[in-house]
C-alpha cells in the first residue's frame, strides 16, 4: 500500500473466511460439518503475510462467514489469535442483505463506512458488501467460483487455470465488485490501487 501522506488510510477490512483466508476453493461449504475439517484449515496464499501487514498498520480486521460455528472454529484455527470473527447475531438477515456487514463494523468500533473494504471469494458476501456501501475485492482462483482444492488447481494445465480464472473474474465484475485478484498475495497492490482511486474522489 502507498506510503504517501496524502493517501487516505483504510478504515477497516472485513474478510470472508472460507475461500478467502482459509479453505482454498471454499470446499467446506459442501462438507459435512460434523466431520473434521483439518484439511480445509490451511491459510490461503498470502493470507498470513497480509494480516501481519494490516496489523502493523493498525487497520482493524475481522472475518465473517455463514458456516456453522463449530466448522468455522476449526477453519480459523491456523489464523492469528488477534483476528476475531465479526459479531453477527443470528436474527440479522442473511446475505446478500447488508445488515451483517454493518453490524460487523459496528462491533469492531468502526466509526464510518468510508474507507471500509470487504474481501471475499463468495459472491453472496460480496453482494452484501456492495449493498452495504463498502469497497469490495473479489477473489477469483481461491474462491467458490473455481471451487478447486490446491492440489486440483495445480493439476490443471495453465490454459485450464486461465479459463477458470477468467470465468470467475467475469462473474465477479458482473456482480459489480470494484477489483478482482486471484488470491490474497495480490491484495497489497489492489489496496494501493483502491487508495489512489479514493484519493481521486471515487466512491464505492
Amino acid at each position: 500500500m502507498p506510503d504517501c501522506a496524502d493517501t487516505p488510510k483504510f478504515t477497516a477490512l472485513l474478510f470472508g473466511l472460507s475461500g478467502c483466508l482459509v479453505d482454498f476453493g471454499a470446499r467446506s461449504r459442501s462438507y459435512d460439518p460434523l466431520q473434521p475439517a483439518d484439511e480445509f484449515a490451511h491459510p490461503t496464499q498470502g493470507a498470513l503475510a497480509m494480516l501481519e501487514t494490516l496489523q502493523a498498520q493498525s487497520i482493524p480486521c475481522a472475518w465473517q462467514d455463514e458456516l456453522p460455528s463449530p466448522l468455522a472454529a476449526q477453519l480459523c484455527a491456523g489464523l492469528p489469535g488477534w483476528l476475531h470473527p465479526a459479531n453477527n447475531p443470528g436474527h440479522l438477515p442473511s446475505w446478500p442483505a447488508p445488515d451483517g456487514c454493518w453490524h460487523a463494523l459496528m462491533g469492531m468500533g468502526v466509526p464510518r463506512l468510508e474507507g471500509c473494504v470487504l474481501v471475499s471469494g463468495e459472491p453472496r458476501l460480496l453482494q452484501a458488501g456492495l449493498n452495504a456501501g463498502l469497497w469490495t475485492v473479489g477473489l477469483a482462483s481461491c474462491g467458490s467460483l473455481c471451487g478447486a482444492s490446491p492440489s486440483q488447481w495445480l493439476a490443471l494445465s495453465e490454459r485450464q487455470r486461465e479459463q477458470r480464472r477468467g470465468q470467475a473474474t467475469v462473474q465477479l465484475f458482473n456482480l459489480g465488485v470494484h477489483s478482482v485478484i486471484d488470491h490474497l498475495e495480490a491484495l497489497d497492490a489492489c489496496l494501493a490501487d483502491i487508495a489512489l482511486r479514493r484519493l481521486k474522489g471515487e466512491k464505492p
